[in-house]
């Protein structure tokens, strides 16, 4: 460790007053992190991953709905919505807000709810409050049942709003868009699905949804094992017994195991260990599972509620964990108060102690020692919760505190002094390989009769991939070729050569906390485009080339914000699997300046009321 100048030693007493007594050694924890990180770096990065199709397409079938047989549809629409999640919810009824009548939307499983249709598994529920998470609120006049909801509420939710929006009156469910393609001379999209239908529309709009399509390991005998198999988000009930709440009774005499350690095995590994003969969870690296504290609504507090409250309290959770400031904490949860101490609070009281404001590597610092503060104390939890030492080790989170999306549960970590529950740790190398009576874990053969895969969804794969189409724009240009090297759209929402087409999600947008929030923000943007091309009279919306390039050098100017933290991080989606060159990744082909910052770009583009950057076709104003 190098001797210390004046400086970094003025830097260190800014953290003591901010922080009190340091009792680590920071550069040991960075070296430990970084060990941690190297052991599970590897050259195929996202290619780890199995494509769920051909023989692997079992895993992504929809077992919640028997389709119904329809005539296809051949007509002509104004608006076409790809996605019935959060996404396509909002658009659509923001878009009827706006008076626009003719929409369908066309979504894959058998109702709407996205990633709340397909995510049944046993404890299911949002990890952001359910105050703040489930969108209009006001709109619906509903207030969730708990602090953070479970997924039958929340799926319930989606479903409301389909119904108050008039969004079932022509929607296409159980079918998937199978190609895209841009019809220049009559300048409508032409849309085809997997049930017959030729469609035409004015507008599309592509919802998808980010983390939609389900991912597998790539593990060495995959399709070896006979055992029962399912993914998360295709939970087998019939197999397991039980429903969102537990009681699966049918695994008291069976050998369960689950690949992954992420959120969605936080929540369902306890249902697991209570109800499975014996529970094996194979980890390759542990989540960072802080106190939840779920607790039901209190009636007092939800008849207090003044007009506005929730948009109120979205705004002053977006700021608080944008790394803002607020004078209030409406939220108070385990996120807020992991940002308000890296930022807010803690700088606060250095720079009242010292009489000054910080500097910006005051700052920087400061907010390395927290997070290593805060950090010690989730892995002091294990120890303080898990009785088996050699266990409580093997589940300790050695990474920054956002390397992966922290984890909120009460019963996670108490599942594992279960004497049925057995953590496999992989010391970073994840499975080795599978056989037909289960799975090897350095050498050893543990046989299993079912085989869960937590492992989540796609992430950094090309956006058309994740889509499961191709688009094609004009001149037969492929939106798989435009985008190969990287996205490039205005504002993420629209990109040139492909009119009347938008995007929501988070292509080229701000990634934040509350996917909702932002979601609400693209609907209201998008819908304030499609409004000014009505009112023009405008047969098509394109982003302009110079439009888009000004947007591309946005993104630039932005994007190295993060990358050095994401580098040093232990591989995930949020890096890429370690690879951070890929112009497809979450948080690289983003816009880095935060979600305050791009609401308020959106924001101000639409009330300088002159829509820089989109061309307006046939239009007759012009």
């Amino acid at each position: 460790m190098q001797e210390p100048t004046a400086q970094d030693e003025k830097v260190q007493d800014v953290v003591s007053l901010a922080l009190g007594e340091i009792d680590f050694d920071p550069d040991v924890l960075r070296a430990k992190y970084l060990d941690e990180r190297d052991k599970r770096l590897r050259d195929d990065a996202n290619d780890q991953y199995i494509e769920v199709k051909g023989d692997f397409s079992k895993y992504v079938d929809d077992p919640y709905e028997t389709r119904v047989d329809r005539e296809p549809f051949n007509d002509t629409v104004e608006v076409v919505i790809i996605g019935g999640g959060f996404g396509g919810l909002l658009l659509g009824g923001r878009l009827r807000e706006a008076g626009f009548e003719d929409i369908r939307v066309i979504e894959k499983g058998g109702d709407f709810g996205g990633t709340w249709y397909w995510n049944r598994y046993p404890g299911a529920m949002c990890d952001v409050e359910s105050y703040c998470y489930l969108p209009m609120l006001e709109e619906l006049n509903y207030i969730p049942e708990h602090k953070y909801s479970f997924a039958p509420e929340i799926m319930g939710h989606t479903q409301n709003i389909a119904k108050h929006y008039g969004l079932y009156e022509n929607a296409c469910l159980s079918t998937e868009v199978t190609d895209l393609t841009w019809d220049e001379a009559d300048q409508f999209w032409i849309v085809s699905t997997n049930r017959g239908d030729r469609m035409r529309a004015r507008f599309v709009a592509m919802a998808n949804g980010p983390l939609n399509r389900p991912k597998l390991p790539g593990i060495a005998g995959i399709d070896d094992f006979k055992g029962h198999t399912f993914h998360t988000s295709r939970w087998d009930y019939d197999y397991t017994g039980g429903d969102a709440s537990g009681n699966l009774t049918n695994l008291k005499d069976k050998r369960v195991g689950i690949i992954g350690t992420g959120a969605t095995a936080v929540q369902c590994v306890p249902h697991l260990g209570e109800w499975a003969g014996e529970l094996k969870v194979f980890q390759r690296t542990p989540s960072s599972v802080d106190v939840r504290n779920n607790r039901p609504t209190e009636p007092d507090w939800a008849d207090s509620l003044q007009s506005g409250w929730q948009n109120e309290r979205m705004e002053n959770f977006n700021v608080l964990v944008s790394g803002g400031d607020q004078d209030e904490d409406l939220v108070a949860d385990g996120w807020t108060d992991i940002f308000r101490n890296l930022t807010g609070i803690a700088a606060k009281q250095a720079s009242r102690k010292l009489g000054r404001r910080l500097t910006g590597k005051e700052k920087g610092q400061l907010m390395v020692m927290a997070d290593y503060k805060k950090m010690n104390g989730v892995r002091d939890r294990v120890d303080s919760i898990v009785e088996d030492k050699e266990t409580a080790e093997a589940l300790k989170p050695w990474y920054r505190q956002f390397c992966k999306r922290p984890c909120f549960h009460d019963e996670y970590l108490p599942t594992f002094n279960r004497e049925n529950v057995h953590l496999i740790d992989t010391k970073g190398k994840g499975v080795e390989r599978m056989t037909e009576k289960g799975v090897v874990v350095d050498g050893v053969e543990h046989e299993l009769d079912c085989l869960i895969f937590a492992t989540g969804f796609e992430v950094g794969t090309s956006y058309t991939r994740r889509a499961g189409y191709d688009v094609t724009g004009r001149d037969g240009q492929k939106l798989s070729n435009k985008w190969k090297n990287g996205l490039k759209t205005l504002h993420g929402f629209t990109t040139h050569g492909f009119p009347s087409c938008f995007f929501l999600g988070f292509t080229q947008a701000a990634v934040t906390v509350n996917a909702p929030h932002a979601l609400n923000e693209q609907a209201k943007h998008i819908a304030a485009i499609m409004t000014e091309a009505r009112d023009r009279g405008a047969k098509s919306i394109e982003a302009s080339t110079e439009g888009e390039q000004g947007w591309q050098d946005e993104i630039k100017r932005t994007a190295r914000f993060g990358e050095r933290f994401r580098a040093e991080c232990t591989p995930g989606y949020y890096n890429n699997e370690g690879a951070e060159n890929n112009p497809n990744g979450l948080l690289t082909s983003g816009y880095g300046g935060g979600p305050i910052k791009f609401f308020r770009i959106l924001e101000q583009w639409r009330a300088a009321g002159t829509f820089d950057g989109i061309d307006f076709g046939g239009d007759k104003h012009a």
